[in-house]
């Protein structure tokens, strides 16, 4: 009986799910969801700083500890992170991966130089890079607090964030991470 061959074996599902363009397309698509939902639940929680410092602070707090006593104080965020670093590396190596298969496919441009495509496709590459170095910047301005404005203070968030919009350039920052994220998930919706 002989032994079979490297050639003789089928290719993993895996595999072939990350090989095909649709593949990765997929895996675009459920990392894009992982995030817009995350987004969403972040969006919905911030919007407690409405409701004045203590219903934010206690909210920032209640984060931290949940999952408790199953779990210990900040798993249930870390593991919220991990699932979301997961999530933008797929994103981002599919998208690079895809990028540069379209190129390879297409290494002439176009005769017709006029734009067949929307605003939102033709700036997906710079509004996902504009994405990538906000949530570096946001994570370093109200979580470690190394880039933070004011005097960052750790368990005060509410204040952390009054500090960060009551600077010009912290307002401009968020309006353009919000306007790349509009087109972003324009395209995403539209794909």
């Amino acid at each position: 009986m002989a032994l079979a061959t490297r050639t003789d074996r089928r290719p993993s599902m895996t595999r072939t799910l990350w090989d095909s363009s649709v593949g990765k397309k997929t895996i675009m698509a459920v990392s894009g969801l992982v995030m817009l939902g995350y987004l969403v639940v972040h969006m919905l929680g911030n919007l407690k700083i409405f409701f004045g410092s203590d219903e934010f602070n206690h909210y920032a707090h209640w984060l931290r500890t949940l999952g408790e006593p199953f779990l210990h104080y900040e798993w249930a965020l870390w593991i919220v992170r991990v699932v979301l670093v997961a999530a933008v590396v797929l994103h981002a190596v599919s998208a690079y991966q895809l990028s540069r298969r379209d190129l390879r496919a297409r290494p002439t441009a176009y005769v017709h130089r006029k734009a067949r495509s929307s605003y939102a496709t033709r700036t997906m590459r710079y509004g996902g890079v504009i994405l990538a170095l906000f949530i570096v910047w946001h994570i370093l301005d109200l979580t470690t607090g190394t880039v933070h404005s004011g005097g960052f203070q750790a368990g005060h968030p509410y204040q952390n964030v009054l500090d960060t919009f009551s600077t010009w350039y912290g307002n401009v920052i968020y309006i353009v991470a919000v306007l790349a994220l509009g087109l972003h998930v324009q395209h995403g919706f539209w794909s």
